[in-house]
């Protein structure tokens, strides 16, 4: 459900763009403040993503770790690697 929303609205944002993991508590729960108690629960799975290279989590610019404390994070797409060359052919 988290991952799901976190990849949702990912994709709804241009390449290289962040969202703050609030966007993704608001989205799941939008009545009132009680998206506020699913935070816990958004950095870490964010965090879990970032662990298996599938999300980044910045702050300011900085790659963190998505359950530390210390200000507001960002939440983005994982840079893709490039794609390695094709193989050489066999000597004839």
């Amino acid at each position: 459900m988290v991952e799901a929303k976190i990849f949702g609205l990912l994709a709804t944002r241009r390449q290289g763009a962040t969202i703050c993991p609030s966007e993704v508590a608001r989205a799941l729960i939008p009545d009132g403040g009680l998206w506020r108690e699913l935070m816990p629960k958004v950095r870490q799975v964010a965090q879990g993503l970032a662990r298996a290279d599938r999300l980044t989590v910045t702050r300011a610019g900085v790659q963190v770790d998505a359950t530390s404390l210390g200000g507001p994070i960002r939440l983005g797409r994982a840079a893709v690697s490039p794609t390695p060359p094709a193989p050489s052919p066999p000597p004839a």
